[in-house]
Parts: structure tokens; C-alpha cells; sequence
């Protein structure tokens, strides 16, 4: 399909929205870009889009300019059932989101994974065992840059491993990845889907395009997602560290195993995965099952998993203080992301959390400190309602503070030697930060500064 000489509506001018533009624009496009944001809000959008061709209309939702668009693009924040987007679709517009779009533009065979939580570790694991054995790959998603970005540039012989959220699903029509993998689902986003059904049928989304020859990857430990393998034509391989399986990924005798109908192979003893948890041996299974779909040799795939360090604000080790250890989990942006991490400490923990409210329980993050979590350090807009279910289950040592700054530093004064101090909000960034990258910065910040103070 041309886009030449169309006019395109892009709603959203985040990262996303912003590479979006900037993409089509090189394709002589006529771009109308929309954001409720003003002008002085988004200073630093406009200079990235400085271009005549780029018509601006900021400050204003985007109703008024549904008319004039041949299609519409918008950015995952968007909610899908906003009213421009049914006025579009009473029009006949198409209405399409960014990696609906870039999927479009790209001649290489794309993996696509989604999950609660996950993604961004298992995206960037897969892409490094894919880099190793000497694929030429390209790693995308809720990490540097937008899929839209390196789309038109990737040949088929090339891989995409993009991560893919429910929001950018919400919008998608075409989108068909060679192989998808669903995570895990557990309760997130519930304030913009509503409900668990709805979140649940937005992830599966995923692999609704996929064909018989394409492959589709799931957790048989999870029972949401193990259901959804009656829900494709495509292939279904599983990947699960509780119990044995016939065929995908699973953990025998302390050894990953992969069989993709060949015969059992060994990759390597668990014990040999260098980032910690029992999360991260399920996303360890998954990159490996990927990576083997994709002709990636047994001895590579243990290679990388014996190496791999982790990602930035995932249990992301800091510094150690006076015997404290400190980690930067601001990833953690739901309740089972930080029960994960709460899990993979060892010894006594402090931990820092609250944010955004999602509409999330808390009941469970709190029956998750048994044995392991101290003190609780609450801060943003769940601060009420984190102590509220803390004293509920009879956790009663909760601290209220109004900065990550002053959170590392009560924190400090709680924590004995030996013990960590664990920061994952188990909400969303967007009350206090830009998003979780610039909330963990700070946080590492702080325990910079706490350590210099403490020299």
C-alpha cells in the first residue's frame, strides 16, 4: 500500500507519535499532528518536527480534525474508545496504531511479545541471543526506540523483537509477528480496560493474524495465558519451570530443556541463568524457546543466558551502603511485577513503593512481604491506599514520604546491615514522572548522593 500524497491524523506526539510523524512524513505524507498538550508543553516535540509539511494543532482534542485525515495513527496513551476515533470509523477512516503501521513498513519477520510483566527483560534477552549467534536483529519497544523508527530499513533477512503492550494492540488490524509470545497476564491497566476479560482479550490480539506456519509462544504455568492456545491456527510451543512438557520449554533435574519435536536438548543448569529470580528463569525459557524457533544453536542460547545481566530499572543491583544493598526496580509498575522482585531479594528488605493508581489491588503485594519485607516506604498517589491495605493485613511498619529523595534516605535509616533496600512502586510513574525510566534515574540519583553524604 502507497501512503504517498495522503493525509495522515497522528494523535499523540510522545515517542511514539513523534518517530510516527517523522516516518511518514519521509513517505510524502501530509502530517497533521494533534496532542492535548500547548505548544509550551511540547517544546522539545516540535523541534524534532520541524517541518513545513508538519501541520501542528496543539492544545485541543482532535474531534474537529478527523475530516480532514486519509487515516489516523495513534499513540498508545489514546484510549480507544475516545470519541474522535468512533466519529473516524463512522466515516469509513482507518483508524491504526504505531506498530500496526511499522509492521506494515517492515520486510523482516517480526517477534512481537506482550505479557503483564516480562517484556522488556525477555525483549531485550531474546535480541541478544539472536545478535550472538550472528542474526542481524533489531530490538524495539518500551526500550530506546519506536518500531516505526528502523521499520522501512529492515530486510527480510533481518529480525525484529519488539514489544508490544494491550494499548498498542487496542488498535491494530493487520499485525501479524512470525512468532508471538504472551508472558503472563495478571491484573494491570484495569483504570483503561476495565476489566480482566477485556485486558485478557486485548493481549490475545497478539497472535490474531497469525497463520498456521507462524508461532505462537506461551506460559503453561499461567493459566490465563495457557488458555489462550485454543484461541490460534498457529503453532502453540509452551514454556513452563513447574512441570515437564512434550514439546516447547521446561526445567528437568535442575536443566533447561527445549524440544521442538526433534528430540530433548540441554541447554543449561539453572543455575547457571546469571539474572535472579523465578520470573526471570519463565523469561529465560521464553528467549530460549524464540531463539530456537529461530535456528539459534543450544550452545549460543546458554552462552548469552550464563552472561546476561538484566535491564536497566528491572532489579537493577545499584550500590551497596554501609552493607545496605540498594536496587532500582522502577519497572515494577504493577503489584506482580514487585511481588517478583520482592521474591528475588535475599535477606531483609525496606521497600519503597507507590505511584500512579491503576486500580489495582494491593491485598497481594502486602501478603507477599512474609518473612521478607521489613518496613514499607509509601510515597505518590497510592500513598493512602497502600497503607490502608498494609494495616488491613496487619503490616503496621509504613512511612510516609513525598520524594524518591526522601524515600532513600528513610529508607537508609531503617535498613540494618545485610539487608536491601528494594525500590519498586508496584504503580505507574505518570503522577510524579515523565515514566518509569526518569522515576528510577532518581532513584539512583538519591543513593548516589546518600553515598557521597555517607563518605
Amino acid at each position: 500500500m502507497s501512503y504517498s500524497g495522503k493525509t495522515a491524523l497522528v494523535v499523540g506526539l510522545a515517542r511514539s507519535g513523534i518517530a510516527t510523524a517523522r516516518v511518514l512524513n519521509s513517505l510524502n505524507v501530509k502530517v497533521i499532528a494533534n496532542d492535548i498538550k500547548t505548544c509550551d508543553q511540547l517544546e522539545d516535540a516540535i523541534k524534532c518536527l520541524d517541518n513545513p509539511d508538519i501541520d501542528f494543532c496543539l492544545g485541543c482534542t482532535p474531534d474537529n480534525l478527523v475530516e480532514k485525515a486519509d487515516f489516523i495513527v495513534i499513540s498508545p496513551s489514546v484510549p480507544i474508545d475516545s470519541s474522535f476515533i468512533q466519529k473516524a470509523k463512522s466515516l469509513g477512516i482507518e483508524v491504526i496504531s504505531e506498530i500496526e503501521l511499522a509492521s506494515r513498513l517492515c520486510k523482516a519477520p517480526i517477534i512481537a511479545i506482550t505479557g503483564t510483566n516480562g517484556k522488556t527483560t525477555t525483549v531485550t534477552l531474546t535480541g541478544e541471543i539472536l545478535k550472538e549467534s550472528g542474526k542481524s536483529t533489531y530490538v524495539a519497544g518500551n526500550i530506546g526506540k519506536p518500531f516505526i523508527e528502523k521499520a522501512m530499513e529492515l530486510k527480510p533477512d533481518d529480525i525484529a523483537v519488539v514489544e508490544v503492550s494491550s494499548f498498542q494492540l487496542e488498535a491494530i488490524r493487520r499485525f501479524r509477528p512470525f512468532i508471538a509470545a504472551v508472558l503472563n497476564i495478571t491484573e494491570d491497566h484495569l483504570n483503561r480496560h476495565k476489566t480482566m476479560d477485556n485486558y485478557i482479550a486485548m493481549k490475545a490480539r497478539i497472535f490474531e493474524n497469525c497463520r498456521p506456519d507462524d508461532w505462537v509462544v506461551l506460559n503453561a504455568d499461567d493459566p490465563e495465558t495457557a488458555a489462550l492456545g485454543t484461541k490460534t491456527n498457529a503453532q502453540v510451543v509452551y514454556f513452563s519451570r513447574r512441570k515437564e512438557l512434550q514439546r516447547g520449554a521446561w526445567v528437568q533435574n535442575g536443566m533447561i530443556i527445549l524440544n521442538l519435536g526433534n528430540g530433548n536438548e540441554i541447554i543449561c543448569s539453572t543455575d547457571d541463568i546469571y539474572i535472579p529470580g523465578s520470573h526471570n528463569l519463565e523469561n529465560a525459557l521464553a528467549a530460549s524457546l524464540m531463539a530456537r524457533i529461530m535456528g539459534v544453536a543450544p550452545e549460543c542460547i546458554a552462552d548469552v543466558l550464563k552472561s546476561f545481566k538484566g535491564v536497566e530499572h528491572r532489579i537493577e543491583f545499584v550500590d551497596v551502603i554501609s552493607e545496605v544493598r540498594f536496587y532500582n526496580d522502577s519497572k515494577g509498575t504493577n503489584p506482580d511485577a514487585s511481588i517478583k522482585a520482592i521474591q528475588a531479594m535475599k535477606g531483609p528488605t525496606v521497600l519503597i513503593a507507590g505511584g500512579m493508581d491503576k486500580d489495582s489491588s494491593f491485598d497481594e503485594l502486602i501478603e507477599a512481604f512474609d518473612g521478607i519485607v521489613t518496613h514499607m516506604i509509601v510515597l505518590g498517589e497510592t500513598a493512602d491506599k497502600l497503607i490502608r491495605t498494609a494495616k488491613e493485613k496487619g503490616f503496621e511498619k509504613v512511612y510516609r514520604v513525598n520524594t524518591v529523595e526522601e524515600s532513600v534516605i528513610k529508607a537508609f535509616s531503617l535498613a540494618v546491615p545485610h539487608s536491601n533496600v528494594l525500590f519498586s512502586p508496584a504503580c505507574a510513574s505518570w503522577d510524579m514522572f515523565k515514566d518509569y525510566e526518569e522515576r528510577g534515574r532518581v532513584f539512583k540519583s538519591a543513593v548516589k548522593a546518600l553515598k557521597e553524604e555517607a563518605e
